[in-house]
């Protein structure tokens, strides 16, 4: 007894020394204002430049376009960091099936640009923060009959008085509606609306990319830009919010066995004899548990005497809405 005793106050003793160091903090995601500000900005100066440069400017872009991804991503929790990579996922494999496979639409060097693929994640990035915004969040109902009107009116002039037809604007603007009035996000759909309108009439004006007369059936006519596309691109949000949470959690179990090293590492380098690590669920969630490891028993409520209370788990591991997690 007096030696198990002895290793559990070497436990108590590692835990409380560390649980006086400072944590690091994540970085605070930056005002939704701010947000749209740069995302709308950098496509601006993306296409600008792309459309009268060479394939090289492009790739640079491309480059530059991922860092920018990165930084912002970065100061968002995880679950918006899985949902940005669900969407870059997606959107991609659309575009080499649109562009180069189908030819729906094609780009300058009939290529898919390298910023593409991250420009995806930074329109998602800006979809979500304008969502965000005091405007939108206060009057959620009131923008979204607005963007209707607007892309309706839109999709109106597209399908009756445009000189290119526009039936595939006008069956995109169909969806729109129902994300708008009944998606499980309005405020991202929202702001999705008012991105990728502007991205699309930026794009097809300067010239980075040109939508052909019709599909590749013939059937179906579509605008340059089809009126309606942001109900389209809505199916990538939809996607990443559905996919993310799950995949969050799958995520999380595969990096148990580093949580749980790094746990052993934070009761200090000198091994406690005798104790073991596992996980534990209770009704107020899983928690690690350090426990001595005779017999393959656990210590339960009858040695409340092992209860010690640990640090923080490695960033981006613990929920959201969770402050912490505790060693038993």
């Amino acid at each position: 007894m007096s030696g198990m005793t002895t290793s559990v106050e070497t436990v108590t003793a590692v835990t409380a020394a560390e649980s006086r160091t400072p944590r690091r903090e994540a970085a605070a995601s930056w005002p939704a204002e701010v947000t749209v500000v740069l995302v709308v900005g950098w496509i601006f100066v993306v296409l600008s430049l792309d459309a009268g440069s060479g394939v090289w400017v492009q790739r640079a872009l491309g480059v530059a376009t991922w860092g920018l991804l990165t930084v912002i991503a970065c100061r968002e929790s995880p679950l918006v960091r899985v949902q940005t990579a669900i969407v870059v996922v997606f959107a991609s494999a659309v575009e080499y099936a649109a562009s180069p496979l189908l030819e729906v639409y094609v780009y300058r060097f009939h290529n898919v640009p390298m910023y593409i693929p991250p420009g995806h994640g930074l329109v998602y990035l800006a979809a979500l923060a304008f969502g965000r915004t005091q405007l939108v969040s206060a009057h959620t109902r009131l923008c979204s009959v607005l963007a209707l009107t607007v892309i309706g009116g839109y999709a109106a002039y597209g399908g009756f008085f445009a000189a290119r037809t526009d039936v595939l604007g006008a069956l995109w603007f169909t969806c729109l509606v129902g994300f708008l009035l009944w998606g499980p996000s309005p405020g991202l759909y929202v702001g999705a609306t008012v991105v990728v309108t502007y991205l699309e009439l930026v794009g097809t004006r300067l010239g980075d990319w040109t939508w052909q007369p019709t599909d590749p059936t013939g059937l179906v006519s579509i605008g340059n830009p089809p009126s309606g596309a942001a109900g389209g691109y809505c199916w990538f949000d939809l996607a990443a919010i559905l996919l993310a949470p799950t995949l969050l959690r799958r995520l999380r179990c595969l990096a148990r066995p580093l949580v749980e090293l790094s746990a052993l590492h934070r009761l200090g380098r000198r091994r406690v004899p005798g104790l073991g690590v596992g996980w534990e669920r209770t009704d107020e969630g899983e928690h690690l548990v350090v426990q001595p490891a005779v017999g393959g028993q656990r210590a339960g409520a009858e040695r409340p005497w092992l209860a010690v209370e640990a640090t923080e788990a490695p960033a981006g591991l613990v929920d959201d809405h969770t402050q912490g997690s505790h060693v038993v």
